[in-house]
């Protein structure tokens, strides 16, 4: 008797993907970095977040969700928590005003140490992946043609 479908399909492999093998290997290096980033008292997310501010001095809310790909409630969430830890803050957090986000003496000390992790972690995806590596150059900022900052 033969195997019903659903036995035959459970034997057989999925064909490749390119998009879940990237997923697949992001989530791994996001998991390295957050814990290379843990003891800093820093996410991934964070880290972002509080580069674009130093990047940026003053950056609003808006265009700090913007950059970082989510809402804007979502980037007072979490600058609410970065200032809360010390990392940023709103030099002018008044009702009525503009924000005027910087990022704290604390917020560039962990910084730099994140800078540096994130180079170990580089340091050894490259060697591993060099062709990977070169192809993902600069795929962040316009992937396949795409500006992100337009979307």
């Amino acid at each position: 008797m033969p195997d019903s479908p659903q036995a035959q399909a459970a034997g057989r492999r999925p064909p490749f993907s390119p998009v879940i093998s990237l997923l697949t290997v992001a989530s791994v290096w996001d998991g390295r970095l957050n814990a290379a980033l843990k003891p800093l008292g820093l996410t991934t997310r964070k880290y972002g977040l509080l580069a674009h501010v130093q990047a940026t001095p003053g950056i609003s809310f808006s265009e700090l969700a913007r950059r970082s790909q989510i809402t804007v409630q979502t980037a007072h969430t979490a600058v609410k928590a970065l200032a809360a830890e010390g990392f940023v803050e709103d030099v002018m957090a008044h009702a009525g005003s503009a924000s005027d986000l910087r990022v704290t003496e604390k917020g560039t000390e962990a910084l730099a140490a994140a800078d540096e992790q994130l180079a170990a972690l580089d340091r050894v995806f490259g060697g591993g992946v060099p062709e990977l590596t070169t192809a993902l150059r600069g795929l962040h900022e316009a992937p396949f043609g795409e500006n992100l900052q337009e979307h």
